[in-house]
């Protein structure tokens, strides 16, 4: 495994955890003002996580 795909994994893994954090204080009924921040995050790992992956992409095709 090479490190672009390293890295890729890493931000795919910060999208799905912030994913779950934000479930999970949803389902126990936590605060609307940190769901609301986990989901503004999970936007911004996820936006992230594509340009990473765009990047990659791009540079496996030089």
């Amino acid at each position: 495994m090479d490190a672009s795909n390293w890295i890729v994994g890493v931000a795919v893994a910060a999208v799905a955890l912030v994913l779950a954090m934000g479930l999970y204080n949803m389902m126990r009924g936590g605060n609307p003002e940190r769901s609301q921040k986990l989901m503004r995050m999970r936007v911004l790992l996820q936006f992230v996580a594509i340009l990473i992956a765009m990047a990659v992409l791009w540079w496996r095709a030089l």
